[in-house]
């Protein structure tokens, strides 16, 4: 399994937010265990990190790849 790869979203601010990210990520990789912390403006996933980030700016947000 792919190391989950966490984004800053800092435009991602509410539930709506949320399940539109959730919703773009699961079509983008379905099956992927997704997390989302609205509190940190942090999105965890598993699988292509360049299929996630796309996922995420197609559904109208700015994400960052976190650096470990």
């Amino acid at each position: 399994m792919t190391e989950p790869t966490v984004f800053d979203v800092a435009d991602m601010s509410c539930g709506h937010c949320e399940k539109a990210i959730k919703s773009a990520l699961s079509e983008a990789l379905p099956g992927a265990p997704v997390v989302v912390d609205l509190d940190t403006h942090k999105v965890t996933v598993s699988g292509d990190p360049d299929a996630a980030e796309a996922a995420i700016r197609e559904a109208g947000y700015t994400p960052v790849r976190a650096v470990a």
